[in-house]
């Protein structure tokens, strides 16, 4: 028995090569000149007998596929079956492109087929033959097919109804589902299908825990199939007698919904599960025109768009999530019975397919998350760069490759960090300054942009915190005067005095050192919650006015951190700390990916709980500012700092629960 294949080292093509070595006979197929190395290296890859592959050099884009008269003579005659696989399967792909390989292909293919007089062709088309009808699509319904504007659906259909209206030839054509990665391996070429959804799934899991109900959608019913049910399938059926001429819908005949199949990948990827699901057919009562004059508005299409680029899902696939069809598979049940050929039940590989995707398809292992990708040659400024978190950063930008200036009021501690960078190979600047006097910051912005030209990446770091009541406070307004004109103002204005050369440059990253406090609203940290609250939001409006030039803010509400700036408090020396260069692990993954906010899951799960339920964590706060009391510092007691009590358990084990919070 001879086989001819086109499309052999496709994702479906080279499992139904594999089970073909299986049988007897030879498999000739069908290679374009410069692919010839990518089939020896498939060949490798999945095991197979070279020896019984014999490649045909062509080019579907050509008439007969490419093929010389000889070649054609040489296969005249020798091919039981002909298994057309060649297409693009991709929605994002353009309309030229699809039509080209699609209908064309299949055209040429056809001509092939019949000059060689092959015994059958084996056509695999797609579930998107259908279009979108609405309803129960049999397997014997073709020109029914409802809703192929889409250039996807239009080709596939379109590719199909060549075979169907060829007479010359005996035809089969297989019509599988949303093909997705092999059931026992969770192996997969690309990201497609329900894989576009996964980014979204993997930024829930990194935001919240597990067990915290998600708002989603339930959707229509989407069919997926494992690639290895698929091959299996066609191999049974191309083999079985008496079928010519039929049609064959590899599908799953128990479809879930999208917001179970959703479900079922954040159980795979320990996500949380959207356990409240709105049907997006409740909608369907808006009428259309009303739906697309909200959808054209311009900020609601930035906004849509920039969650799409986000989570990486093309906005052709939203169209598919209400997907209306249904798809009976008698003709397939009947010629597998007895084969043991099935579907499997998705939640039985699901784990697979995400751990694949995990390891070796996920976006963002093929951006460049280095700190020196992002950092090398940049001009970044870090204020509070002589000790704590500040030296932490300072130390990995320079070392990354950065031109790194730190800037501090201390000038020999300054130097000497310079020093001891550039002694390490780093391009260190060291600029002293007073950042709570306004004319001092001005000098500094003004020097930086005078010898540096510009500033690529601001990192407000410095800062001053203040611990005590305020009932110990009626009498010391300094305390937020000194707090909100260092670590609102003095940040203020070197933003305000590098952003017009960011703006002109179209590019720019400020971050901003915040606390995990204001997102707590931790008792006696009013002076500092408030001062790091108002450069909070001012983040928050210049995003919404500056990111369209190409600037971006990210807030870090970073939690508590063993630095000299808590050390008058020496409860802090026994309750959970972050080192300086932990604290420097949270700037790392500010610069390399930029977000809005960085915080733990402790700071963000406050920040709800006192949304949600005010009263509560009122008590809650209540009750931790009972428990820890002022310092002996706050109280101004300098006797008693020597002999200042111990931490009680049960204050260490509150501190633990609430590891990272200021008390």
């Amino acid at each position: 028995m001879s086989y001819f294949v086109t499309g052999a080292t496709g994702f479906i093509g080279r499992y139904l090569v594999s089970n073909l070595l299986r049988r007897k006979g030879t498999i000739r197929v069908l290679v374009r000149k410069d692919s010839q190395k990518k089939l020896e290296t498939v060949g490798k890859k999945m095991g197979w007998d070279m020896r019984r592959i014999v490649p045909v050099v062509g080019d579907m884009t050509a008439p007969r596929c490419g093929l010389s008269a000889a070649q054609i003579k040489a296969l005249h005659g020798k091919v039981r079956h002909f298994f057309h696989l060649a297409a693009i399967y991709d929605l994002q792909a353009s309309a030229e492109s699809q039509r080209a390989a699609n209908i064309d292909g299949t055209a040429h293919a056809l001509e092939l087929a019949v000059a060689i007089d092959a015994g059958c062709f084996h056509h695999t088309s797609s579930i998107a033959a259908a279009g979108l009808y609405p309803g129960v699509f049999r397997e014997d319904m073709f020109e029914e097919a409802e809703g192929l504007d889409d250039p996807y659906l239009r080709t596939k259909h379109d590719s199909e109804g060549l075979v169907r209206a060829e007479k010359r030839i005996k035809w089969r054509i297989y019509r599988p589902g949303m093909v997705v990665g092999h059931s026992q391996t969770g192996e997969m070429d690309k990201i497609d299908g329900p894989y576009y959804f996964f980014t979204l799934l993997k930024k829930l899991r990194e935001l919240l825990p597990p067990w915290m109900p998600v708002l989603g959608i339930e959707g229509g019913r989407i069919n997926i199939v494992p690639v290895d049910f698929v091959a299996d399938a066609m191999d049974h059926i191309a083999h079985k007698p008496k079928l010519d001429g039929h049609t064959f819908h590899l599908t799953d005949p128990e479809p879930m919904r999208v917001g179970e199949v959703l479900n079922t990948f954040a159980r795979a990827g320990h996500a949380p599960e959207m356990t409240m699901r709105i049907d997006a057919r409740m909608f369907a009562f808006v009428p259309g025109g009303i739906r697309m004059a909200v959808g054209n508005l311009p900020p609601v299409r930035r906004f849509i768009g920039m969650l799409l680029r986000d989570f990486r899902i093309p906005k052709s696939v939203l169209k598919f999530i209400t997907y209306p069809t249904r798809f009976d598979n008698r003709e397939t049940e009947r010629a597998l019975r007895g084969s043991g050929i099935g579907v499997p039940r998705l939640d039985d590989y699901a784990w697979r397919l995400w751990d694949y995707w995990e390891r070796h398809l996920d976006p963002d292992l093929f951006v460049d998350r280095t700190l020196r990708g992002k950092v090398r040659n940049k001009v970044v400024v870090i204020t509070g760069g002589s000790s704590g978190i500040g030296l932490s950063t300072a130390q990995r930008v320079a070392e990354a490759g950065a031109t790194t200036i730190i800037v501090a009021r201390g000038q020999d501690e300054l130097y000497k960090a310079r020093d001891e960078m550039k002694k390490a190979g780093g391009k260190v600047f060291a600029y002293t300054a007073d950042l709570s006097d306004m004319a001092d910051c001005d000098r500094l912005v003004q020097k930086v942009l005078k010898e540096h030209g510009h500033v690529d990446i601001l990192i407000n770091n410095a800062g001053r915190s203040i611990r005590r009541s305020i009932e110990l406070s009626y009498d010391r307004f300094h305390d937020f005067e000194r707090t909100m004109q260092l670590n609102y103002f003095g940040s203020l204005r070197l933003i305000m005095g590098f952003m017009p050369s960011m703006t002109q440059r179209r590019k720019g990253h400020v971050i901003n050192i915040s606390s995990i406090g204001v997102l707590a609203n931790s008792p006696r940290f009013s002076a500092y919650v408030a001062s790091k609250a108002a450069l909070d939001a001012f983040s928050r409006c210049a995003q919404g006015e500056l990111s369209g030039k190409g600037i971006s803010f990210t807030t870090v509400n970073m939690p508590l951190v063993k630095t000299p700036m808590i050390a008058p408090t020496k409860m802090y020396d026994s309750v959970p700390t972050l080192t300086p260069d932990e604290a420097a692990d949270l700037l790392v993954k500010a610069i390399i990916e930029k977000p809005s906010r960085i915080a733990t899951r402790l700071g963000i799960f406050s920040a709800l709980i006192n949304a949600l339920a005010p009263k509560a964590y009122e008590v809650i706060m209540n009750t931790a500012f009972e428990l820890f009391p002022d310092s002996a510092a706050a109280k101004g007691d300098k006797k008693a700092l020597k002999g200042e009590e111990q931490p009680s358990n049960e204050q260490i084990a509150f501190a633990a629960l609430m590891r990272g919070v200021h008390w």
